[in-house]
């Protein structure tokens, strides 16, 4: 992620106060088992708990001429894993008492109908101790029955958690953003850096959201604005599907959470 050439905490005391801890998740193609921190790999997953399929109507995906459209039966598909998070590895952002394991998991098809993105998520937060006590699920169903959108389908891969400060880019307010350009204007040493410099547009935990699009911040049922708590980018591991962005409300008892997509 590109950094200010020099120290602005002098300069723009205002600016540096706006930092967030993240934790760069730098996925690369790789072979994970269901005890690591991954993307696209296996999950620890409760025997006792059925795996999710997605039974929304709708759905669909491009038929075996890679052209046309197959609408698939609703309840057809199971879901696939995007993420699975051990907190040993990523020192930010919290996990909720009592758990370690964040897991992310999606219907890989397209869903017209989602004013939020075309994939549908869901978030798990698990305590691997009990899950490994309690038996895990080994039979896990893989979505191949159809030609599934690449874009959606995550490259199995592992991780290497780099703790990393980050600071808003599209979320700096455009007038702020000029205000404070006017007082480095002719500072020496800033070289090309802009103000968008300081999020880092990758996939990552906590930090601010890598928008590629006007921020759309969901709000809770409780009046107040989610924190951001995933960036999955589009890349090696997603294609170009743009960015999707995971909040969560730690203010409400059961850590409701919500998503946004925006698109390159």
């Amino acid at each position: 992620m590109p950094r200010p050439p020099m120290d602005l905490s002098g300069l723009l005391p205002e600016y540096t106060a706006l930092a967030r801890e993240t934790t760069l998740l730098n996925p690369a193609p790789g072979d994970p088992g269901p005890g690591d921190s991954s993307m696209g790999g296996p999950l620890l997953w409760p025997a006792a708990e059925p795996w999710p399929h997605c039974a929304r109507e709708g759905h669909w995906t491009y038929a075996d001429d890679g052209r046309s459209l197959e609408e698939i039966t609703p309840g057809r598909t199971p879901m696939v894993p995007v993420l699975q998070l051990y907190a040993r590895d990523v020192p930010q952002p919290a996990f909720p008492t009592g758990t370690d394991v964040l897991q992310l998991v999606w219907c890989a098809l397209h869903h017209d109908d989602n004013e939020d993105g075309p994939m549908i998520p869901q978030l798990h937060w698990r305590n691997e101790a009990e899950v490994i006590a309690a038996g895990t699920l080994t039979d896990i169903p893989r979505a191949t029955d159809f030609t599934h959108p690449e874009d959606l389908m995550p490259t199995p891969s592992t991780l290497t958690p780099t703790p990393d400060i980050d600071y808003p880019g599209f979320d700096l307010p455009y007038d702020l953003q000029q205000t404070w350009e006017k007082r480095l204007h002719g500072v020496n040493g800033l070289g090309t850096w802009s103000f968008e410099d300081g999020c880092a547009i990758a996939t990552k935990a906590g930090g601010y959201p890598a928008w590629t699009q006007p921020p759309n911040w969901p709000t809770c049922v409780c009046a107040r604005r989610m924190e951001h708590l995933l960036t999955i980018t589009g890349d090696i591991q997603l294609g170009d599907c743009g960015g999707f962005y995971v909040f969560l409300c730690r203010h409400c008892p059961d850590t409701p959470y919500a998503y946004r997509y925006d698109c390159h």
